[in-house]
C-alpha cells in the first residue's frame, strides 16, 4: 500500500483547547457572546474544543457544546461540574471523580472583568501549569487597574489624562478635583471593563452621584479629565520578543459617550469606522508606536486592545488598554486584524500558538538553585 495512503488514514492529533467564559463580573453576557463567535472561528481540524462555563457564583461546569450555544449565562442546570488539581496531570477533573475530562493543551479564558482578565485567573491557570491566551499575570492585573495602568504609562513617557484617584473609605473633596480637573469629568471603576459603573459628569451634584455610582463596582475609583479629542484604537498581537501592531480604527458617537449600553445594547449610538477616516499618515504611525510603548511599558503578551485618544493637535493619550478585548461580532479587536489581512480564524490560531509559545519558553527557566 503506498505510504501517502497510509498517511491520510491516521486521524490528526487535535490540540485540545479549553474556551473559558461566563465569570463573576458584571461582563458575564459580553463573554458568552465573545466564547460563542471564538467558538465558530476556531479551525476544528487543528483543535479539539471543550467548553468551562464560570457561573456567577464561581462554580466551574463542563457544558455540552449544544447547550452552551443556546446560553446567555452560566446558571449551573446544564454541564458537568469541575474542580481543579494543581501538580496532576489533568488540573482539570470533573468534581465527583467519575469520568475522566480531557487532558488540556492550551486554554484560551475569555472572562472579561475581575476574577478573569485582572490577573486573579492568569496566577491559577499558570500554577495549574496550563498555557492560557493574553496577558500574563503582571500584564493582566496592571492592565485592569486604570490607577496603576496610568501611573506605569506616565513614568514610561507616555501621555495619559490627569486623574485624581478616589478611594471607598475616603471623603472625596469634590471642589479641589473641580479645581484641578475642570469640567467635563470621567468617573471610573478601577478594575472594571466594557465601560461598566462609568459616568460623565458636568456640574459637582452629577461629581458626587457618579462616584457613589462607581463605588458600587469597586472600592477604587478614577476621576479623570476629559480630553477633547478622537476616540482610535488600535490592536496589538505577539509576545514580547515580536510584537505586532494593526492598523487604527475609530468610535463616532450620535451623541453622548462609549458606555455600556452604546457598545452592546443600542446599535445606532456608536459606529465603529475601520480604518479611521482623514487620519494622516504620520498620526497613524505615532498611534501604532504609541500603542506599542504602552504594550512593552504594562508588560502586556498576547494580545491587547490600546485606546487612545487624539486629539486636533496631534497628541496621542492612552486612555486604557483592553488586556482581553472582545470577540463579539461587533468587536473592534477582530474586526482591525481581519482589515489588516488576518482572518478571524487565523487569528484565532495564531493567538493559541502564542500560548504555547510562552509556555515553552517560561517552562525552560531553571526553577532550581543549582
Amino acid at each position: 500500500m503506498p505510504t501517502s495512503t497510509l498517511q491520510s488514514s491516521n486521524p490528526p492529533i487535535l490540540q485540545k483547547v479549553a474556551l473559558l467564559c461566563g465569570g463573576v463580573s458584571p461582563e458575564h453576557e459580553v463573554s458568552m457572546n465573545s466564547a460563542r463567535n471564538i467558538y465558530k472561528a476556531i479551525d476544528k481540524n487543528k483543535y479539539h474544543v471543550e467548553v468551562i462555563g464560570v457561573s456567577r457564583a464561581g462554580q466551574w461546569f463542563h457544558l455540552p457544546v449544544e447547550a452552551f450555544m443556546k446560553l446567555t449565562a452560566v446558571e449551573g442546570r446544564v454541564g458537568r461540574r469541575l474542580a481543579l488539581a494543581p501538580g496532576q496531570e489533568n488540573a482539570i477533573v470533573y468534581k465527583t471523580g467519575v469520568g475522566k475530562f480531557p487532558k488540556i493543551d492550551i486554554v484560551f479564558p475569555i472572562i472579561h472583568g475581575p476574577f478573569g482578565e485582572d490577573g486573579t485567573l492568569q496566577g491559577l491557570l499558570a500554577i495549574l501549569g496550563l498555557p492560557f491566551v493574553g496577558p500574563g499575570t503582571l500584564g493582566s492585573s496592571v492592565g485592569m487597574d486604570k490607577d496603576f495602568t496610568k501611573r506605569l504609562l506616565r513614568d514610561a513617557g507616555i501621555l495619559v489624562a490627569p486623574w485624581v484617584t478616589v478611594l471607598k473609605h475616603e471623603k472625596p473633596d469634590y471642589q479641589a478635583m473641580v479645581k484641578q480637573l475642570g469640567f467635563p469629568l470621567f468617573v471610573k471603576p478601577a478594575n472594571m471593563g466594557s465601560s461598566v459603573g462609568v459616568s460623565k459628569a458636568e456640574n459637582e451634584a452629577a461629581l458626587k452621584k457618579a462616584i457613589e455610582f462607581a463605588l458600587k463596582f469597586d472600592t477604587k475609583v478614577l476621576v479623570e479629565q476629559g480630553i477633547k479629542g478622537r476616540e482610535i484604537e488600535t490592536a496589538v498581537l505577539g509576545n514580547v520578543e515580536d510584537p505586532k501592531v494593526s492598523g487604527v480604527g475609530e468610535i463616532v458617537m450620535a451623541q453622548g459617550f462609549y458606555d455600556y449600553e452604546s457598545k452592546y445594547i443600542s446599535a445606532d449610538a456608536a459606529k465603529v469606522v475601520i480604518p479611521a477616516e482623514n487620519v494622516s499618515p504620520e498620526a497613524v504611525e505615532t498611534i501604532r508606536q504609541t500603542a506599542l510603548k504602552a504594550y512593552r511599558a504594562l508588560g502586556l503578551e498576547g494580545l491587547s486592545r490600546m485606546d487612545v485618544f487624539l486629539t486636533d493637535d496631534g497628541k496621542v493619550f492612552v486612555n486604557e488598554p483592553n488586556t482581553l478585548p472582545g470577540f463579539t461580532n461587533i468587536s473592534m479587536y477582530p474586526k482591525l486584524w481581519e482589515k489588516a489581512g488576518l482572518k478571524y480564524s487565523d487569528l484565532i490560531d495564531r493567538l493559541l500558538q502564542l500560548a504555547i509559545e510562552r509556555h515553552r519558553r517560561d517552562g525552560a527557566l531553571q526553577r532550581t538553585r543549582f
